[in-house]
């Protein structure tokens, strides 16, 4: 690059820009990367999906950072940053166990949560990552780069969460809450909810979904989006249109009533008039939860609506600012005081049982200073006993070479690197300490 002609006529090239010691604009205090945990039943496209926002993130030159937790996925479209692959293999905890699939998936993913606060640390050091980049405006006017004129930039925008296909084994277990909470007080944090569009069209289907969604969304308490997916085989209006208005749904229930078969996919008992009557009384309910829920129609396949779900998100975020963190912060600080009153509880009831009242105020705080020391020691060692596993960071490795998918497969559970690893009986390989 060179600088526009001087006076003289004579064109200067231009030194590299210098990180300035105090820039024009420092970060905010939010300057965070977003995370998205990303829902769905099996089936709506929930994999296919992020391979899509991953590569339009990719176009726009903002790489977001993958952790899969499925660890029964045969193929990823994506190559993600952290694979619970990587660390459990499912399968040798299916026979530890005598479990079934289900059961072990869900211990898989029991056994990564224990070593959860290293992905958190990955994810820490990604989510404030700032670049400086020339300011775009000065640069258009000018041409020239400036160190002055540097504003900051995120490195990483977005963490990217691709769920197990079985939903209930993330929603409704203990694992999926840590992670979820978890990751909720680390970073902003949505949950994104995948819908079948085509299989949707029966008012029966929808109304299960949306149940879903509700009960999702009053478990997490995090901003929520729900996307539509499929849109090119089966647009989402009519879905928008049922929740906007709960007599357009009443008209679907009575047209599918009269309908010669009741509907397409549709049973003997959905068409009865108890369920009707269940459904309409439902869409009356949850009319207020439709008022307040982000609503995106998104294809995977072609990528139309994928820049209006990332509006979307944008907005969750800022609900997540606004709404979430104040609350989050609120439940910490009262934690802190009712573990303040337990310790000094705890302290008078130790006192009154060694009788050390007549030692006064000096025997007190002795005591007090010898309980702390203490509690000081169990946190070390119980972080040292947390050293024994480690959990890899693919993009922080040079010189990382991508097995090919069989050969992948087979070693499932194997710790990378040349020093092998320790194998557990429960089919998780931990670096050699």
């Amino acid at each position: 690059m060179s600088l526009p002609p001087t006076d003289k006529g004579k064109a200067k090239e231009a030194t590299p820009p210098t990180t300035p010691a105090t820039p024009a604009t420092a970060p905010s205090a939010d300057a965070k990367a977003t995370g998205i945990i990303v829902i769905g039943m099996a089936g709506s496209g929930k994999t296919t999906l992020l391979q899509r926002l991953n590569t339009y993130l990719h176009s726009t030159s903002r790489p977001p950072y993958l952790i899969n937790l499925d660890p029964a996925v045969s193929h990823l479209p994506f190559s993600a940053n952290i694979d619970i692959r990587d660390t459990v293999d499912y399968q040798k905890v299916m026979q530890q166990y005598n479990l079934g699939p289900n059961g072990g998936i869900l211990t898989a993913l029991n056994l990564f949560t224990t070593k959860f606060d290293q992905v958190l640390e990955l994810v820490d050091k990604r989510k404030s990552s700032v670049e400086y980049v020339p300011s775009p405006i000065f640069f258009f006017l000018s041409g020239r780069e400036r160190s002055s004129d540097l504003v900051p930039h995120l490195v990483c925008s977005y963490v990217l969460l691709d769920t197990p296909g079985q939903i209930e084994i993330f929603t409704w277990s203990a694992s999926g809450a840590i992670i979820t909470d978890a990751l909720a007080s680390s970073l902003p944090t949505c949950v994104a909810y995948i819908i079948d569009t085509p299989r949707t069209t029966n008012p029966a289907t929808f109304m299960s979904n949306m149940l879903y969604a509700c009960s999702i969304l009053y478990k997490t308490r995090l901003p929520f989006i729900l996307v539509f997916n499929k849109t090119d085989v089966e647009p989402h209006h009519f879905a928008l249109e049922w929740m906007r208005d709960f007599e357009a749904f009443q008209e679907a229930l009575l047209a599918r009533r009269s309908s010669p078969n009741g509907g397409e996919g549709s049973s003997a008992a959905e068409s009865g008039g108890y369920m009707d009557s269940l459904m309409n009384s439902m869409s009356l309910v949850l009319d207020e939860f439709y008022k307040h829920l982000r609503a995106v129609g998104v294809s995977a396949m072609t990528g139309e609506g994928v820049p209006e779900f990332f509006d979307a998100v944008q907005r969750a975020r800022q609900e997540y600012i606004e709404e979430y963190l104040p609350e989050l912060n609120k439940t910490l600080r009262e934690r802190e005081v009712v573990s303040e009153k337990e310790k000094k509880s705890s302290l008078q009831r130790l006192m009154g049982d060694l009788k050390l009242g007549a030692q006064g105020p000096e025997g007190a705080e002795g005591l007090g200073r010898e309980l702390e020391e203490e509690e000081e020691e169990e946190e070390e060692e119980e972080s040292e006993s947390d050293d024994d596993g480690e959990i890899i960071d693919r993009s922080a490795r040079t010189g990382y070479y991508e097995l090919p998918e069989p050969e992948r497969k087979g070693r499932r559970g194997n710790a990378f690197g040349g020093g092998g690893g320790v194998g557990g009986d429960d089919g998780t390989v931990w670096p050699r300490p």
